[in-house]
């Protein structure tokens, strides 16, 4: 059974090139979705003439994205970059397909005498006797298709024009002796030239857009209730990669590229921000996209940042002064003429809630009037993906600890409206959470009540921490209350319930506010 070959179309007994137009470029080509080029209907011609036709479709395609770009496109960022030795066997292979198509129209063709003359001119173009203004008149149109195909942006007088002209002389050269031997009946020849008879096989494959393979990627994510932040994190580190490297194609991505663009990247920004911002999102696509077939390999395999290892001076949770200071200031505070409500209450709310619940400060923020029930004698806050998005991807169930009820916690959230209490976009509860998350530690900041060194929201998950071991609490049951995974397998066997958390957080002591 014949194997399906790629770009080749079978209609009716007769074959065709065929390449799918990409959606961004069709406007430019009549709004067409595939380009088509008739090969006959002999397969063994059609396959001879294949590369060639897909060259030259990719080129139709190339010179619509720089229609589409207003002509402002370097010929290195086209879409079908090829190696020199590749350029050489679809050189010379078209040339066979075009002497076997003569061949099987025109009995006169065989029966022309060869002249051995005509190969000299590429023997001395390849052993590098000809100038390059010789080498001009003889390939430079050859090379100059290329280019317009946007497989080279090799330009005469630079090294990589007359490497590749020198080439093209190979194949005109080995072309020819195919002829030759064609014309005395033998169609068994082969090239002999290493640039021919070593080249890598030809596959004209199209490009993968980077920034699309996150679109897939993050969609995958997303369909599964994760990685809701991930798209406006991920998507400026892809901008600024795409922009380094001059063109939006994963298949042209290398290693050697990647590990540039992270020693640039290291040249202004951390370790740790290279790391954890703008290598994390690149490798987790790359290694999906290989994984996933959409990629032949994942480039950033073995690529890693050396992050130094910080310089401790201090606790990472809050002091009990520290604590302490914020929370008076939280709880005292009254709103200015031009803040909303939604803003007052998170200055008010959040850091005691955090405090007491050792809660990420987003779960917090994105925390609804729904989320809060009575469970009993016992007041319960559901810490819920359906709110916004959780790490763990997970819900739990918080109980609250008596001074946040003794506060007026519960006849705030009375009454509140239904919906979020702490931010005012309930489509997209994770950026409005995050945003007022943000506004908070820029207002602690401003009232220098931050610690130089402290992580303003995060610190309250490490005071909890801390206090729940001083308080003898178990840590499986700390784990559960601050949705940390478990240590060991064992640990997620059972449930730790409603009522073991309170009694656990019931072991905390108020603050003397």
């Amino acid at each position: 059974m014949t194997g399906k070959v790629r770009h080749l179309l079978n209609r009716d007994g007769r074959y065709f090139a065929r390449l799918v137009i990409p959606k961004e470029v069709r406007p430019f080509l009549d709004g067409k979705t595939e380009l088509r080029t008739p090969l006959g209907p002999d397969r063994r011609i059609a396959l001879a003439k294949l590369p060639g036709a897909v060259a030259d479709l990719q080129h139709k395609i190339g010179s619509a994205e720089r229609k589409r770009s207003g002509g402002h496109v370097n010929p290195s960022n086209y879409r079908y970059p090829l190696s020199t030795p590749q350029m050489t066997a679809l050189d010379y292979h078209g040339q066979i397909a075009l002497d076997a198509e003569i061949r099987a129209h025109d009995h006169r063709y065989a029966a022309m005498s060869f002249d051995p003359a005509e190969g000299i001119p590429y023997r001395e173009g390849f052993s590098g006797k000809l100038s390059d203004d010789e080498l001009h008149a003889l390939v430079g149109h050859r090379v100059e298709r290329f280019r317009q195909r946007g497989n080279t942006a090799a330009k005469k007088g630079t090294p990589e024009w007359r490497q590749l002209a020198q080439a093209l002389c190979v194949a005109s050269y080995e072309a020819l002796a195919r002829q030759a031997e064609r014309d005395e009946g033998d169609f068994t020849g082969q090239p002999t030239h290493p640039l021919l008879a070593k080249a890598p096989p030809l596959e004209l494959k199209e490009p993968v857009s980077l920034k699309g393979l996150l679109d897939d990627y993050l969609k995958v994510l997303e369909r599964g209730g994760h990685g809701r932040g991930a798209r406006r994190n991920w998507t400026p580190p892809f901008d600024r990669l795409v922009k380094f490297l001059e063109h939006d194609d994963a298949r042209r991505l290398t290693r050697a590229k990647l590990i540039e663009w992270r020693d640039i990247l290291g040249e202004t920004l951390s370790a740790k921000t290279v790391k954890d911002v703008y290598l994390a999102g690149v490798r987790a696509v790359l290694t999906w996209a290989a994984d996933n077939g959409k990629i032949d390999e994942n480039p950033f395999t073995g690529i890693k940042v050396k992050v130094p290892k910080a310089i401790r001076k201090r606790e990472k949770g809050y002091t009990e002064a520290e604590a302490l200071a914020i929370l008076k200031l939280s709880r005292a505070y009254t709103p200015g003429p031009k803040e909303g409500p939604k803003m007052t209450a998170v200055k008010q709310w959040l850091p005691i809630l955090c405090a007491f619940t050792g809660a990420r400060v987003t779960e917090i923020a994105q925390l609804r009037k729904e989320d809060v029930r009575q469970e009993g004698k016992t007041a319960v806050i559901r810490i819920t993906p359906d709110a916004g998005t959780v790490k763990t991807s997970d819900y739990r169930d918080v109980p609250l600890h008596q001074q946040i009820i003794d506060q007026g916690f519960l006849d705030f959230v009375k009454a509140a409206k239904a919906g979020p209490l702490f931010h005012d976009l309930p489509t997209k509860p994770y950026e409005g959470a995050r945003r007022n998350a943000n506004r908070l530690s820029a207002w602690l900041a401003e009232k220098e009540v931050i610690p130089e060194g402290v992580q303003p929201n995060h610190a309250w998950r490490h005071r909890f921490k801390t206090l729940g071991r001083q308080a003898g609490i178990d840590p499986r049951v700390l784990d559960a209350i601050q949705g940390h995974a478990g240590r060991t397998a064992s640990d997620d066997y059972g449930d730790v319930t409603i009522t073991t958390m309170m009694a656990a957080i019931g072991k905390l002591p108020a603050y003397k506010l």
